[in-house]
């Protein structure tokens, strides 16, 4: 009798056709130099990141390595809406974790699957969140 036991993995498109869990983190800063990582529960389905300050830029990157080099994007001081009043677009990615520095105002919200992110683990080089993958550092 066999041991094996199905389980749901990363390409599982269940996963990401279901309304995800919600995740929420505001007021957050980073502005201390340090890098902030922001760790999901679970793997994501959906990301927003908004920047309220008015005055310092928002350093964004999927690996720490990624803040450090090229492989990172910006979202600029008080731009934190669009002309009809809404946030950021929600970017459609699978991570575990995010790392910031650069602001002192900005939130994170998140659809989560229920995929663990164990699943993650050994997708790339160096293990977890696709560190050491091209485009992530």
């Amino acid at each position: 009798m066999s041991s094996f036991k199905y389980t749901a993995g990363l390409n599982n498109v269940g996963s990401y056709q279901v309304s995800g869990m919600p995740f929420a983190s505001g007021s957050l800063s980073a502005r201390a130099g340090d890098a902030v990582e922001i760790q999901f529960p679970y793997v994501t389905s959906w990301v927003q990141i908004i920047n309220h300050s008015t005055s310092h830029e928002l350093t964004c990157s999927f690996s720490e390595a990624g803040l450090d080099g090229n492989n990172h994007f910006k979202i600029h001081a008080s731009h934190n809406t669009n002309k009809e009043g809404g946030y950021h677009p929600t970017l459609n990615l699978k991570i575990t974790s995010l790392f910031f520095t650069g602001s002192d105002d900005f939130d994170v919200i998140a659809g989560l699957t229920g995929l663990p992110v164990e699943r993650v683990t050994n997708a790339s080089p160096s293990g977890s969140n696709w560190s050491g993958s091209v485009g992530v550092g």
